[in-house]
């Protein structure tokens, strides 16, 4: 019972204060201090003579056992879990009866179910499992078609991305015509119906051997865009962000999202971004800058060269190594315009603070090797001078 019951606010007078944790045996000592017995007597079993709580000396090393307070906690918990039980057996046939209804039920009625279903498995474990095991996957699935009006659209989504979906689940939601309705909603629903959206076809990319191609059209791209920049909702900027990562592990779908004009609009992103955050950017721009049209991308971008290296030694080992990496490949892209304009910001000073500091040996070599790459075009004297170094670092 404890441990289905554990998420709940248990009296504190039930918790053992050693383990924190509520007690079976409780008994007390000659201070009036009550503990869990397996606890105390470890406690003991380490040479303590004295109360853990008031560190008072012991004069009496006897343990007498609580039994009105193993009464009461054993009551109480009895009574929460009959409780918890009626609630799960409630839930459960709730779930049953809005899947029937589903079968027969159309229009406005439909959209209150669905809703109410929604809210359920949000909340009640039973209710996602009561779903899974009556077929309501596939009967829920079956509600998205070509014809679907969005009101249904966004709490059949809801619903989904709450559930853990089978292969044969997801294979079925991959098909053209229910990915185009998640777009579509995607691109117009509330701010949560944007969430599950970009969820649950991360779900559905990640979950098959569906390549993503097929499922990242233009409008999806665009509307994921869209999403990122919304700063006022953290929630969807992260949920997106995943979602363009697993979409742009992809090669040929690279092209497609430099040419939706991804790459500036990534890179404004970078200074307002958390660590999260800026992990997911630098890991997307790092995975187009594999191809020309990325490299070119970022060269083009004004942002792109001081934005990335301020983050150098700035936020985490991950992000000064994809960091690093996109400095990298469009230095030796285009060697005499980008090495220049790196070194005016300061990267010539930021990379030998990675070779001094304590990073892994491989993040070391590639800033060694970039900072030959960015002096290439000058002298050692003028260089040291444009690198702007105090006289202890030259």
């Amino acid at each position: 019972m404890i441990e289905e019951l554990e998420p709940m606010d248990v009296p504190m007078v039930f918790i053992c204060p050693i383990s924190l944790e509520p007690m079976h045996d409780p008994v007390t000592l000659c201070t009036g201090q009550t503990y869990e017995r397996s606890n105390i007597l470890k406690w003991f079993s380490l040479g303590h003579c004295t109360c853990p709580t008031t560190m008072q000396e012991l004069w009496d090393d006897s343990m007498t056992p609580n039994k009105t307070l193993q009464q009461l906690i054993h009551s109480w918990f009895s009574q929460k879990y009959l409780a918890m039980k009626k609630r799960s057996e409630d839930v459960q046939g709730r779930v049953k009866e809005i899947l029937e209804n589903l079968k027969k039920i159309k229009g406005q009625a439909r959209v209150q179910a669905l809703k109410e279903l929604r809210q359920v498995v949000q909340v009640h474990g039973t209710a996602k499992k009561t779903v899974v095991e009556n077929g309501g996957i596939g009967l829920i699935s079956s509600l998205l078609g070509p014809f679907t009006t969005h009101a249904v659209g966004c709490e059949v989504i809801g619903v989904l991305v709450n559930l853990n979906l089978d292969l044969n689940s997801m294979s079925d939601l991959l098909q053209p015509a229910k990915i185009s309705l998640m777009v579509d909603i995607l691109n117009e629903g509330s701010i949560e119906t944007k969430i599950n959206c970009t969820r649950l076809i991360r779900m559905l990319i990640e979950g098959t051997d569906f390549a993503s191609q097929n499922v990242a059209s233009l409008s999806l791209l665009v509307g994921l865009l869209r999403l990122v920049k919304d700063k006022k909702h953290p929630n969807g900027v992260v949920a997106g962000l995943n979602l363009l990562k697993t979409i742009c592990s992809h090669e040929p779908v690279r092209n497609s999202f430099v040419n939706v004009g991804a790459v500036p609009q990534l890179v404004e992103l970078i200074p307002g971004l958390n660590n999260e955050c800026l992990e997911l950017v630098l890991h997307i721009l790092e995975l187009l800058s594999s191809t020309p049209e990325g490299r070119l991308a970022l060269k083009d971008c004004p942002s792109t060269i001081p934005n990335v290296v301020k983050l150098l030694m700035k936020a985490s080992e991950n992000c000064t190594q994809l960091a690093l990496s996109i400095l990298w490949s469009i230095c030796k892209f285009a060697p005499e315009e980008c090495a220049s304009l790196a070194v005016d910001a300061g990267l010539a000073a930021k990379l030998l603070l990675v070779i001094q500091s304590g990073c892994n040996p491989v993040l070391k070599q590639r800033s060694a090797e970039l900072l030959k790459l960015c002096s290439l075009n000058y002298t050692t004297t003028i260089f040291i001078s444009k690198c702007k170094l105090t006289r202890t670092i030259q």
